[in-house]
């Protein structure tokens, strides 16, 4: 565990028991998330990496406009 991680523990260990739990269910879900985000990427990084070399070609090509970011 880091040091940051335990100073974050260390100070929540302090908060009344309602806040610990929520605290504690806000992490977890965090973390959950994260998982499933992962695993998402990972499945689709053939997918992402066909894309990616399209944009290329397609830019390469000429067939591609700028962005003009006072539009965003």
């Amino acid at each position: 565990m880091t040091s940051l991680l335990e100073k974050a523990f260390d100070v929540a260990s302090k908060l009344p028991v309602l806040e610990q739990n929520i605290l504690a269910r806000s992490l977890l879900d965090e973390i959950e998330s994260e998982k499933k985000w992962d695993e998402l990427f990972s499945e689709s990084e053939d997918v992402l990496a066909q894309l990616a070399a399209e944009a290329l070609r397609e830019e390469e090509q000429g067939m591609t406009t700028e962005l003009d970011p006072n539009k965003l």
